[in-house]
């Protein structure tokens, strides 16, 4: 009887490195402005196992819960052109028009604004909205409302980051912190060049952004809808050289 093989054949699609590909996948990385606060409960986590000899599971549901906050999964742009897309996660609170923050410096006149509310489960990271180059970063200090009142927009904390696309539209989305966020992060500078889709910032906790479009754009999305960052149409661009 021939001796039998010492290594068989793996199952067609069974590996280790398919197997850790698919976990990859499937678990989203992290933001990185989020490490220091999952290292932080972590930390206490372990504190106080090591104190009390207790608490191993709700410390390591702690940790995962606060990494799963600050997760920033890929996405895929859509394949289309003169759109403006979803700057981030959460549901549609109001769609009017409105003049725009003094700090913007855009023309004082009435313009169309998408105020997206996000919830603690949602998806917490911001997307640019066009193709294009940042054309200023605003930061305002203010108070902390409910990131879902409407008033909001005016009276909190937020960051602006007005971006002129490729084609010469304006548009800025403003992060604004919400009743239990308390840091704003931005990683982008005015003269970045910068692509729609891709992360520039993080809101920590419940929050919303605004995004102010040029005049005579169509907006594609409803009160109450959800939206996805960096995939959801938000509204098309009004032809070259009238935004």
């Amino acid at each position: 009887m021939p001796d039998r093989p010492d290594h068989r054949p793996t199952p067609s699609g069974f590996s280790v490195p398919h197997v850790v590909g698919l976990i990859r996948e499937a678990v989203p990385p992290m933001h990185p402005g989020g490490r220091p606060i999952v290292l932080a409960v972590a930390a206490a986590a372990g504190l106080v196992r090591a104190v009390t000899g207790h608490g191993t599971v709700p410390g390591a549901l702690a940790t995962a819960a606060t990494a799963a906050f600050f997760r920033a999964p890929r996405r895929v742009r859509p394949p289309v052109d003169g759109v403006v897309l979803a700057p981030a996660d959460g549901t549609v609170a109001t769609v009017s028009d409105v003049l725009p923050p003094e700090e913007l410096d855009l023309p004082r006149v009435p313009m169309p604004r998408v105020s997206v509310f996000l919830s603690v489960l949602d998806v917490h990271v911001q997307r640019i909205p066009v193709d294009g180059r940042v054309r200023a970063v605003v930061y305002r200090p203010g108070v902390f409302l409910s990131a879902d009142l409407d008033k909001a927009s005016e009276d909190n904390e937020r960051n602006a980051v007005v971006v002129e696309s490729t084609d010469g539209a304006v548009v800025a989305v403003v992060q604004i912190a919400g009743l239990l966020a308390r840091r704003i992060v931005c990683q982008v500078k005015p003269g970045d060049e910068v692509a729609a889709g891709e992360i520039y910032g993080l809101i920590r906790f419940g929050s919303r952004v605004d995004t102010y479009l040029p005049p005579g754009s169509r907006v594609r999305v409803a009160v109450g809808q959800r939206t996805i960052g960096g995939e959801t149409v938000l509204a098309d661009l009004p032809p070259a050289g009238n935004g």
